[in-house]
């Protein structure tokens, strides 16, 4: 697996090398301080560039980059639709576990260009992009909600869980797990969200779906929030067929 400054190296090489390339901005969680590190974290690279004609769904061009396994063109996507954006974005996964998210973006329509979290310009060949980056923010802060979205969050919650409670009764497994994670998950959510708001002056970072948020609990919560991803119940119910749904009484 090539390492991080091997991959840096091979990306501002290949832009220090093209007269088109005018910067380089690393973003993502290389460039947040409250991001652990490891070898899985995503390279976020944005190419400034003076004319898009070259780089735009070129298959020959990206191939500098290494050997890929998978690649996704999500500006050529119908599902989801892509974003109407000037630029084009190649998701790169390397046979060698490094990931390239790599958007190339116009020059002349940088004062467009929308910036979330930390960004860090690594090449500025004019001096003229760096002063249109915003400084770094965390992007996931919770915000403290108003009266009608907390009582609204609630009543979701406790009126979508007896869904999940009667797929399992019914043995409708796929149907209970689809509740469970689409409909009252995001409402578990938001609340684990407010809560790390309220414990922490809404200054505590839980982050993206909350990949931070076992930071923030006390362990009896987090072991509790661990059962809701786990199989263990679920299965206990789908398998509970010594007695078929006629004879089982709902109470």
């Amino acid at each position: 697996m090539r390492t991080e400054q091997e991959m840096l190296d091979l990306i501002l090489s290949t832009a220090r090398e093209d007269e088109r390339i005018r910067a380089v901005i690393l973003s993502g969680s290389r460039t947040n301080p409250d991001a652990p590190k490891d070898f899985f974290q995503d390279f976020d690279v944005v190419y400034v560039v003076t004319d898009m004609t070259p780089y735009r769904r070129n298959l020959a061009w990206i191939q500098r980059f290494g050997e890929l396994m998978i690649l996704q063109l999500p500006d050529d996507m119908g599902d989801p639709p892509p974003a109407d954006q000037p630029g084009y974005t190649y998701l790169m996964q390397f046979m060698d576990g490094n990931r390239l998210d790599l958007t190339v973006y116009p020059l002349d329509h940088m004062h467009e260009m929308v910036w979330e979290g930390f960004n860090q310009v690594l090449l500025d060949k004019d001096g003229d992009v760096s002063a249109l980056i915003p400084p770094g923010c965390k992007v996931s802060l919770p915000q403290p909600p108003s009266q009608k979205q907390f009582d609204e969050c609630c009543n979701e919650f406790w009126w979508v869980s007896p869904y999940a409670a009667k797929g399992l009764w019914r043995q409708e497994l796929p149907y209970a797990r689809t509740i469970q994670e689409e409909y009252i998950r995001p409402q578990l959510n938001a609340m684990l969200k407010w809560y790390v708001g309220v414990s922490t002056g809404f200054t505590g970072d839980p982050g993206k779906e909350l990949k931070y948020i076992q930071r923030y609990l006390p362990e009896a919560w987090w072991q509790l929030l661990l059962r809701t991803y786990a199989n263990a119940d679920t299965e206990q119910a789908w398998q509970a067929q010594s007695m078929s749904p006629a004879s089982r009484t709902c109470r």
